[in-house]
């Protein structure tokens, strides 16, 4: 086949008028492209070489868009439409991986980046519109939107961004959302607008019109995204060994997905999973995920079944690399926080003041800089401790603590 069947059709129909004045000069057929004297004027040169020049801008832009992994007919370049068809598959992996509705992604992408052609989107890979914050340490640039020249975080491939968006859900601001079914796109929608994603008092809105207009609240249902490979491979007929054993493979990352999607719904919203016997994810009063450790339980085997890493579960719970915890203790899946629950803890024998940490979900370090104590010292029963004031030197609340109630 020709290899300008690969053009865009609107760059033929805009060279319709050039091909129509100029018989006999160019002729394209399915063996390439032959041209034919004579040349009788100089018009006719110039409408040769206007040709000439639109054959090759449209060439180089379907060989660009190949390149990029796009449709080379380019159909869909800039459109809602052309979006979803790139990004559904990524939204639909973030969705299995963190529970974050996949139509909430893809809208939320449609919608910062212009369809994927906004200049944040285009040179530095962004399609959430997130910005720095205190916490980013990536590359950055810088453009006008609330403010004048505020910091965009920048990413060297768009499915970083994606990775990032999810991530960014994480925070504990938008811990709320996790609560809702994935299937409740208007909660999410809502709830993003309400938790401050976005300044524009119309989001909410302009998400669902989006999802129910392109159909994406179909992506949420798992059932259907299942039918839909399940209809797709049938119509790609028998694999080889090759395809089946990537298929296998496939199933694997599947469950491990589900597995993780499962995890990431217990650890926002609550409920049981069966980690080789039952544990329940709980939060502290404070918000401060943990379990209960079990007989038989490792940090190790309870880090794979959380998807933790070894050393997260090290440093939310202060210990180090040969603490063994002992069944019934608390075993924290997030940090612990700079102040408890409640205002006082009156010490009971044989407690440390990592003890008492690991009891109300205070960082150790900022239990003993309340009470101007020394981490490793222990501490008498029966003593009062602060668990959300830093007392005085004469051990007492400071004024400003009891403006605020504390007594």
């Amino acid at each position: 086949m020709s290899v300008f069947h690969t053009l865009k059709r609107s760059n033929f129909e805009a060279w319709d008028e050039g091909w129509m004045q100029c018989p006999c000069i160019l002729h394209v057929d399915m063996k390439g492209m032959n041209l034919f004297p004579p040349l009788t004027s100089f018009s006719a040169t110039v409408r040769l070489l206007c040709v000439l020049a639109g054959l090759l801008a449209g060439l180089t832009s379907a060989t660009a868009a190949t390149a990029k992994g796009g449709d080379p007919s380019g159909a869909s370049v800039g459109t809602a439409e052309g979006y979803i068809e790139q990004w559904q598959d990524e939204a639909v992996r973030q969705m299995q991986k963190y529970g974050i509705p996949a139509s909430i992604t893809l809208a939320q992408g449609i919608l910062e980046s212009g369809n994927g052609v906004s200049e944040l989107a285009q040179r530095s890979n962004n399609h959430f519109g997130i910005k720095c914050h205190a916490s980013w340490t990536g590359k950055r640039t810088y453009h006008d939107d609330d403010e004048k020249g505020e910091c965009f975080r920048v990413y060297d491939d768009p499915i970083d961004s994606y990775e990032d968006h999810s991530q960014f859900l994480l925070r504990d601001r938008y811990a709320r959302l996790f609560e809702l079914e994935p299937t409740d796109y208007e909660g999410w929608a809502k709830g993003l607008k309400a938790c401050g994603y976005a300044t524009d008092p119309a989001y909410a809105d302009r998400l669902i019109t989006l999802i129910e207009r392109h159909d994406l609240h179909l992506l949420d249902d798992p059932n259907w995204v299942a039918e839909a490979d399940g209809r797709s491979e049938g119509a790609s007929g028998e694999g080889n060994a090759q395809d089946e054993e990537f298929g296998v493979a496939e199933a694997a990352a599947d469950r491990q997905a589900a597995h993780e999607w499962e995890v990431r719904k217990a650890r926002n919203g609550g409920g049981s999973l069966d980690l080789a016997s039952s544990h329940r994810i709980r939060t502290t009063e404070h918000g401060v995920q943990y379990v209960y450790v079990e007989p038989g339980d490792t940090p190790e085997a309870l880090a794979r079944a959380l998807n933790l890493m070894p050393w997260q579960v090290r440093k939310y719970n202060e210990v180090g690399k040969d603490h063994a915890f002992e069944a019934g203790d608390r075993l924290y899946l997030q940090p612990k926080k700079g102040h408890a629950a409640h205002g006082w803890h009156t010490v009971r024998a044989g407690q440390t003041l990592w003890d008492i940490s690991q009891l109300h979900g205070i960082k150790t370090t900022a239990l003993a800089r309340k009470n101007r104590l020394d981490p490793s010292e222990s501490v008498k029963p029966g003593t009062k401790l602060s668990m959300q004031w830093p007392l005085n030197k004469e051990g007492k609340l400071p004024w400003y603590a009891k403006a605020f109630g504390a007594t």
